[in-house]
């Protein structure tokens, strides 16, 4: 009998070992929290954090209390015991602000605490009467959060407790997520699913994925929600949406997130039955001041407006002759009472085409410095034209000293894949938040303008284009996840790394084990170059697929000029480019001395952004020693061999992770690689008929003639 148990023992284990690792679908996306596989590193977890001490008297510092909970539980599986009160013996963690919490209050961290300022916090390790304690302390309830994100967080990619001491606070004030979702639940330039907000259903049925998504952005800082798409529909200032943003923002509020909405500019007459939405008129300034009362009536908290004005065919004061100061005071004014902001884009298109169309912005914008209320952000994209793989920076950071610069980031992937492809963001973000603007010498970097430290701004903020949808792993794709985390964490500290910021998340979104982190980080942080390579390589640019914007399109021509491909591109027999030096469109006038020199001289603007501002030969040489031509195929080329070498890398992975997820993305990298094949066949063949010149022998050949790639314009990749 003793053997036949034995044996069942055995095979039990056995099969025990054998199992998969645990199903996962990405729901839970960074926030995880399985137990620690490292027995050093569980022993002393467990010996450091065997209790939790809040008082738990406010809905945030209850969320801090769940969120304790639930990590610790997790991480060091087993229950933790909470408490308003500290043990009478033993270590023990205690969370909290002077206000709510004796123990903080006794440990005279003023000074600390100080630094930390209204959203910041303090974490260290004490003796309190002899005992070891873990300090998460803050001026405000949501610091205390923020903590304590940070300290799972820390737990997470099992670092050791030895030493812990950590001051922080945010850098920027206003950390917004834009989501571009309509009112019918479509996404603009959404990828994974419908929107979150189910409007028919809200404000009786209260989604728990609300909540989940206001812990999310909280574990990574982010405090702010436009719910509305910048192309806006005037019917969510009504009361009855009113009432439906209400709850959202009662769900949201505990984890520090304020809501904005969209405010269309021509709201007045299309709900409001005037005449006329011209900003200057008495009528239109008192309705919006009126609609404004309504709306912090019923939102106390409500943070504010952002406007999208004479732009795509939206409605704007140029409609009236007036300009996008006047046009931003007007809203500016009727929230100022109530502390609100206006984010005005500076996203602008003419009636007219310009000669440049990357131009634009600074043209309108840069005289209108000074002329905007203090409560305006001006809401500036990353680079001059739209979002693309690789821009230089936008030239009105900078140049608009007097008035706050709120930057733009698209974490979506309008035009970097969409929900196929694997391009981890943060690299591209962190080459602009670390360009000199050289506004006022060297050091001025984009950070520096956006973080208010340039000139003295106290109103500062970053907002990022949502990526969120109703798919269950949230983003479309297991690795857009990635990007949603990072741009909260370089909102959070613009001086981040991406790649501190890439191990965070593969090890609290994965696996601690080195053997999986350290080749991912490396296949992560390379992705934005693999696909600028395979795309829009030496500084090409706005040549995608007419309308999805999903594929290639270098043939795009008719209709508006400045909405085509062969606009920004201007290939011919003689070269390729968009010459913006002063013998061109003298667009690098829009910069300080010495970026505009560097960007002018062929010679030291550097291969990523060639194309951008000259206008090459097909046969002269570039720094590798190949012809432009050559380096074309070589670039592309290269792209597609990345992708391949990505997913060999992935593969070789299987097992590390759980198998549902594996999957998921080994499927989307075949998907990448087919996608790759179709940038470099078709764009090679494209610009083929210009240079007159053939793909070198040792590179791949197009599937197929470039008629059928022409002949393709859906948003399906085609069969080749």
């Amino acid at each position: 009998m003793k053997s036949v148990l034995l044996r069942i023992v055995v095979l039990l284990a056995v099969a025990l070992a054998a199992a998969p690792l645990r199903a996962e679908d990405g729901y839970e996306l960074w926030l995880r929290y399985p137990r620690v596989t490292d027995a050093a590193r569980l022993a002393e977890y467990r010996a450091a954090l065997p209790a939790i001490v809040i008082d738990a008297q406010s809905a945030t510092l209850r969320a801090a209390r769940d969120e304790l909970r639930r990590g610790l539980n997790g991480l060091l599986g087993a229950e933790v015991p909470i408490s308003a009160r500290a043990p009478r013996g033993g270590a023990f963690l205690v969370a909290g602000t002077p206000a709510s919490s004796a123990v903080i209050r006794s440990l005279r961290l003023d000074e600390a605490l100080r630094a930390a300022g209204d959203e910041g916090y303090v974490i260290r390790t004490v003796d309190v009467g002899g005992r070891r304690a873990t300090v998460i302390a803050a001026n405000r309830d949501v610091g205390v959060l923020y903590g304590t994100f940070h300290l799972l967080r820390h737990l997470q990619s099992h670092a050791s407790l030895a030493g812990l001491s950590a001051v922080e606070s945010p850098r920027v004030e206003r950390r917004i997520l834009d989501h571009w979702d309509n009112l019918d639940r479509s996404v603009e330039r959404g990828y994974a699913g419908r929107s979150l907000w189910d409007w028919d259903a809200l404000p009786n049925t209260i989604d728990p994925r609300y909540t989940d998504y206001a812990r999310a952005n909280a574990s990574i800082g982010i405090n702010g929600t436009v719910l509305t798409n910048v192309n806006a529909n005037a019917q969510v200032l009504t009361p009855g949406y009113l009432r439906k943003v209400r709850a959202l923002a009662d769900v949201f509020r505990p984890y520090g997130i304020r809501v904005y909405l969209t405010a269309r500019f021509s709201a007045p007459m299309e709900i409001g039955g005037l005449r006329t939405a011209d900003p200057l008129d008495p009528a239109v300034r008192a309705w919006w001041k009126a609609k404004a009362d309504e709306i912090y009536r019923v939102i106390p908290d409500f943070g504010g407006f952002l406007v999208k004005a004479n732009s795509e065919g939206q409605p704007g004061p140029q409609d009236y002759r007036r300009t996008h100061a006047d046009g931003a005071n007007m809203l500016a004014e009727a929230v100022a009472p109530h502390g609100g902001i206006v984010m005005w884009r500076a996203f602008v298109y003419s009636a007219e085409e310009p000669t440049d169309r990357v131009k634009q912005a600074y043209d309108e914008f840069h005289p209108l410095d000074g002329r905007f209320a203090e409560n305006v952000l001006v809401q500036v994209k990353n680079g001059p034209l739209d979002f693309q793989p690789r821009e230089p920076f936008h030239p009105l950071f900078g140049a608009m000293p007097r008035t706050p610069m709120m930057l733009e980031l698209q974490v979506t992937q309008e035009y970097l894949g969409q929900a196929s492809d694997l391009v981890y963001l943060a690299p591209m973000w962190e080459e602009v938040l670390d360009a000199d603007t050289y506004a006022r010498g060297e050091g001025s970097t984009v950070a520096r303008v956006v973080d208010g430290s340039l000139e003295g701004h106290r109103l500062t903020g970053i907002a990022g284009v949502a990526n969120t949808g109703t798919d269950r792993d949230w983003t479309g794709h297991p690795f857009h996840q990635a990007n949603w985390y990072a741009f909260g964490r370089l909102a959070w500290d613009p001086a981040l790394s991406s790649a501190g910021i890439a191990d965070e998340w593969i090890r609290m979104t994965f696996t601690d084990d080195p053997a999986f982190v350290a080749p991912v980080r490396r296949m992560m942080l390379g992705s934005r170059e693999v696909a600028v390579n395979y795309m829009t390589p030496l500084g090409l640019h706005h040549i995608m697929a007419r309308d999805h914007h999903y594929g290639p399109g270098p043939w795009v021509t008719g209709g508006r000029a400045d909405w085509t491909s062969v606009y920004y591109h201007r290939a011919d027999t003689l070269g390729i480019g968009f010459d913006r030096t002063p013998t061109g469109s003298n667009a690098v006038s829009q910069y300080f001395a010495p970026v505009r020199d560097r960007f002018a001289d062929r010679r030291t603007v550097g291969d990523s952004l060639l194309l951008w501002f000259h206008r090459v030969g097909w046969d002269e040489r570039m720094a590798s020693g190949r012809t432009l031509w050559e380096e074309l195929v070589h670039r592309y080329s290269a792209g597609v061999d990345s992708v391949r070498a990505m997913r060999r890398t992935w593969d070789a992975l299987a097992g590390r992770i759980d198998g549902e997820r594996h999957a998921a993305v080994a499927q989307r990298l075949a998907t990448q690689e087919r996608v790759a094949r179709w940038w470099r066949d078709a764009s090679l063949l494209y610009f083929q008929q210009f240079a007159g010149k053939p793909i070198p022998p040792q590179y791949e050949r197009p599937a197929r003639p470039l008629e059928f790639y022409t002949a393709h314009t859906s948003d399906q990749i085609p069969d080749f």
